[in-house]
């Protein structure tokens, strides 16, 4: 199933489940009940598959950037909250500001969450993800190291824009047999298996419910691996994964616009 969150011709916002051409609107997020007629997308615009309650990012979840690093394979997700207003729409343009410094890249995989979830364990952690989508985990790379008595995560992650997600959230994907890609200008930068992933998706949910409650819609990127590097006003950023589809943006100088 792939679910969809757009603004159509005539202006409202409908989310649902989208189906050759058509999107047929649901009540909420995995609802198995339609909640109206199916609207033609034509002329439609996708916007974030879902508006999380919690944005969470982490850092250093792949064997081969540990490696390459020489960093410790964690035990617990090590993570980050993004703002909300980090969040971008499928094609959406992002700014970088002129004070920012060096922006960099993150192609990943997004875990979409389908049932409060709190404490769990591994089998209701496994039931708690709906499905999975494609995130950039932008990162301000000058700006996170600035001050070398506090690394700045939540101002480096949390920008404006910094978090788009998309174009879609796919159902019943086999996450083990999948890879990321990351394109910029259609050169090839990032491209890692997923199967390289230290803490899985459902372990992942599990040890962070237990740090805090987890939401339907709450979004949690898995990590990037490798390759991640910087882009510059003007580039087109393109982050794929087979049966989720391509979320790219384009990379702007100037003051950001959240996502609508």
């Amino acid at each position: 199933m792939i679910w969809a969150r757009m603004q159509m011709a005539d202006g409202r916002v409908l989310a649902g489940v989208l189906e050759g051409g058509l999107l047929e609107p649901r009540a909420g997020l995995g609802a198995a009940e339609p909640a109206g007629a199916r609207v033609a997308t034509e002329g439609a615009r996708l916007l974030t598959p879902v508006v999380p309650r919690r944005f969470i990012g982490l850092w250093n979840n792949f064997h081969a950037a540990a490696e390459r690093n020489g960093w410790a394979r964690p035990t617990h997700p090590l993570y980050f909250l993004k703002s909300p207003e980090s969040l971008s729409d499928p094609d959406a343009e992002v700014a970088i500001a002129p004070e920012v410094g060096r922006v960099i890249f993150e192609g990943e995989l997004g875990i979409v969450i389908g049932q409060r979830c709190h404490r769990a364990d591994a089998a209701r952690a496994e039931a708690a993800i709906f499905g999975y989508t494609c995130v950039n985990d932008f990162t301000a790379l000058d700006v996170l190291f600035a001050d070398p008595s506090f690394a700045q995560w939540t101002r480096a992650k949390g920008m404006a824009g910094f978090g788009p997600i998309g174009p879609v959230v796919a159902t019943g994907l086999d996450w083990r047999s999948l890879g990321v890609r990351t394109l910029v200008n259609g050169r090839e930068r990032q491209s890692y298996a997923l199967s390289d992933m230290i803490l899985p998706p459902a372990e992942i949910v599990r040890l962070i419910s237990h740090d805090m409650i987890l939401e339907p819609g709450d979004v949690i990127a898995c990590g990037t691996s490798i390759g991640a590097r910087p882009v510059r006003p003007g580039e087109r950023v393109e982050v794929v994964i087979e049966g989720i589809g391509t979320l790219g943006v384009t990379m702007v100088e100037g003051a950001a616009l959240p996502a609508g």
